[in-house]
């Protein structure tokens, strides 16, 4: 696993201080109870092509704050965010709550949780 930068997890602290997040169990249970909320894949492409969770739409890191609205034009959606572990899936969600989304929400742990508990993988 790749060792993190100092600045980097600060960056990371800061913006779980800011948002909400939610564990890999209770996003597993809201999709088999077909609750209504966006599922979004943050990881880079490459990533996102090895495995993604059943659902989830593909909108990088690097592409989120210019796609999201056209993605999902409604700000008081729930939007669920997750990457390999949950730090840019925080900086994501911290970025489009700036936007005005009220519901976004960082899935701690990220794939590499939900894989682990041998979660359903397409």
């Amino acid at each position: 696993m790749k060792e993190h930068k100092q600045n980097f997890l600060e960056l990371v602290q800061e913006a779980l201080t800011k948002i909400k997040e939610i564990d890999v169990f209770e996003v597993r249970s809201k999709l088999e109870n077909q609750e209504d909320f966006l599922l979004v894949d943050v990881r880079e492409e490459s990533e996102w092509s090895e495995g993604k969770i059943p659902g989830a739409i593909y909108l990088g890191k690097g592409i989120i704050e210019r796609d999201i609205e056209s993605t999902e034009p409604n700000k008081n959606k729930e939007i669920i965010l997750y990457c390999q572990g949950g730090f840019r899936s925080a900086l994501a969600a911290e970025s489009i709550q700036n936007m005005g989304y009220k519901n976004s929400i960082s899935m701690s742990g990220g794939f590499s949780e939900w894989t682990n508990n041998n979660f359903p993988v397409t």
